[in-house]
């Protein structure tokens, strides 16, 4: 059960003006259910994307390199779900190639516009003979104008072992123009930053500067996605795409520095940030979801270290969700999360306004029924202070459940 998350309401949601999206339902693993998904994009837009870290990346992740490297313009994205493409091999990257050469034919532009992604299990072959023929039904479905209603339904389209659909927005005034951000997301298992199993796609229809499109890219995906993990696993297929259509009104934002970029980056940040921690909230069995703060460290590299090392721990997720105040189990993990020259004595350790910990010891007020009391929450924020330093930084996270054994145990069902 998601952790307070709801279905997007799209009234809530923008369209962006210059996408189009259309769902359908090809039978790539399973009957009557959405799982194929065309995005369409207007000429002009600029298009940029950040990967999974794993060496033993997906074919459609090799084939969105190599064509967002070609530098033609990416004007279509297609989207499967049910099948990864991972662990195919040679016949992987052939399929994936063939997709795009079949939308493209389609919508009579080059194939190295159209970027692929694939989601869900890995080291099956690809059928992509189903995308192909499912093809004409998703780009009629896209219409002639895109809608709040489309982004409703690829959020939805996009799913695997997700229990909510993904999607939110965010309007915001650059240079007396309102401008419009919408995204989606999915994900629930096999989360670990850089990035986690997940697809994401936030579009704007803000003017900006091609050359700038890689920096916000990555300064978004820094912010959010790169900030979440459900189980510590960093998966083959991982996506997060960024599109400026270039629409709106205003004059184009030439540095994210400006304050009319630095408007737009906080704009998309928030509905990138709202798409990773929903992606937690829904994590496969999750119950709580927890954020983690480490602050007073040396650099914000070693905080991150630090919240990490919490955040993975099976005993500190297993307590949060058994709501046993076990909290040494935190203190084990800042102690071996590498940071080789910590002093234990400078740490304190907080459970939301709960002081648990102070010097690296049991503060003299703290009474195990008022960590019980957090502990019993759904939603609970752990802060460590290593009195070391200034720097800071949070990651998001969930507990770790016996429903997230069962979902696992039955993936491929």
């Amino acid at each position: 059960m998601a952790v307070h998350l709801t279905p997007p309401n799209p009234a809530d949601l923008h369209a962006i003006a210059g996408v189009r999206i259309g769902v359908t339902q090809a039978a790539i693993r399973k009957a009557d259910r959405k799982d194929l998904t065309v995005v369409l994009i207007d000429e002009g837009a600029s298009v940029s994307g950040v990967f999974t870290q794993n060496r033993f990346c997906a074919a459609p992740v090799q084939v969105c390199r190599e064509h967002l490297d070609s530098g033609q313009g990416i004007r279509a994205m297609v989207v499967n779900t049910g099948n990864a493409n991972a662990g195919t091999g040679e016949e992987g990257l052939k399929r994936a190639r063939e997709t795009c050469v079949a939308l493209a034919e389609a919508l009579h532009i080059s194939p190295n516009q159209v970027l692929p992604f694939s989601t869900g299990v890995i080291m099956e072959p690809l059928p992509h003979d189903r995308i192909i023929a499912g093809m004409s039904a998703a780009i009629a479905a896209a219409g002639s104008a895109g809608s709040a209603q489309q982004w409703a339904d690829a959020a939805e389209g996009i799913m695997t072992t997700d229990t909510v659909p993904k999607a939110a927005s965010a309007q915001v005034q650059i240079g007396g123009a309102t401008v419009s951000v919408t995204g989606i997301s999915k994900g629930a298992g096999m989360i670990r930053p850089n990035m986690a199993t997940m697809l994401g796609y936030v579009a704007t229809d803000a003017c900006v500067a091609p050359v700038l499109m890689k920096e916000l890219s990555l300064a978004l995906a820094e912010g959010s996605f790169n900030r979440i993990t459900v189980d510590g696993d960093t998966s083959t297929n991982d996506s997060f795409v960024v599109i400026a259509t270039n629409k709106a009104q205003h004059a184009p934002i030439t540095s994210l520095q400006s304050t009319e970029g630095q408007a737009l980056l906080q704009a998309m940040l928030q509905v990138a940030r709202q798409l990773a921690q929903a992606i937690v909230r829904d994590g496969e069995g999750a119950t709580k979801f927890i954020t983690v703060r480490v602050e007073g460290g040396n650099t914000s590299a070693e905080c991150r270290q630090v919240a990490y090392a919490i955040a993975h721990s099976p005993l500190v997720k297993t307590a949060f969700f058994a709501s046993d105040p076990n909290l040494g189990r935190i203190l084990a993990a800042v102690g071996y999360a590498g940071i080789t020259d910590l002093d234990q004595t400078g740490i304190d350790l907080y459970l939301d306004d709960v002081h648990v910990a102070i010097q690296g010891g049991r503060h003299p007020d703290y009474r195990e029924e008022d960590g019980q009391r957090v502990m019993k929450q759904s939603e609970i924020t752990v802060r460590v202070v290593l009195g070391r330093g200034t720097a800071s930084d949070t990651v998001w996270t969930c507990d770790l459940s016996h429903d997230y054994v069962s979902i696992n145990a039955d993936y491929r069902s």
